[in-house]
């Protein structure tokens, strides 16, 4: 599988880290540049590369994984792609909701409006980088990846691709709903780091 990355910082990187490991392609991209990548590709090793974030964005799997104010800017003009998958892993900071003269939304709802044709899948938002870089699979268990998402074949995807990066997947349900107990500012799995045991 290919797995593009919109946004190349810190969560970014230990998302890609474990693509690579598990034998997936990476396409990294940025606001600055595929030049700019030259020396984190050159550190996660063979399978990854550098690319616009059109290139990115064309993956099978796209993880966004950009700071909350460089959600809009980092996604514009994008071609429409119908039913391609996006990895929300932003965090909107404020309020839990998105009100704009539509009506209000959760964060991931209004990214998924951003998207043209996209299927959004909520993860890796309420997880510390260094978990998500770290072996995910431990002698206690393996380490817990919270989703939500409203596309029940996209569900399926991303669960089978964590799964196969040593994950554990839990599913919370739409993304409304499920993505809300995950978000910054009041979801009350923000920040909790689970191991399932098995």
């Amino acid at each position: 599988m290919r797995i593009g990355t919109i946004g190349a910082g810190s969560i970014g990187q230990a998302v890609a880290g474990q693509a690579l490991k598990a034998g997936h392609e990476v396409v990294l991209s940025n606001s600055r540049g595929p030049e700019s990548l030259a020396g984190v590709v050159e550190e996660l090793g063979p399978g990854a590369s550098a690319g616009t974030v059109e290139e990115a964005a064309d993956a099978d799997l796209v993880l966004l994984a950009v700071p909350w104010s460089a959600v809009e800017e980092s996604v514009a003009g994008l071609p429409r792609k119908d039913g391609r998958i996006v990895i929300d892993a932003t965090n909107q900071f404020g309020p839990g909701m998105v009100v704009e003269n539509s009506g209000v939304r959760t964060g991931s709802e209004w990214v998924q409006s951003l998207i043209p044709g996209s299927r959004v899948i909520k993860a890796f938002n309420a997880m510390y980088a260094s978990f998500i870089a770290a072996d995910p699979a431990h002698d206690e268990g393996r380490q817990v990846v919270f989703y939500a998402g409203d596309d029940l074949e996209a569900k399926r995807v991303f669960d089978e691709t964590v799964s196969g990066f040593g994950f554990a997947p839990v599913d919370l349900g739409p993304l409304r709903e499920g993505g809300r107990l995950t978000q910054v500012d009041g979801g009350p799995l923000s920040g909790l780091h689970l191991l399932r045991q098995s």
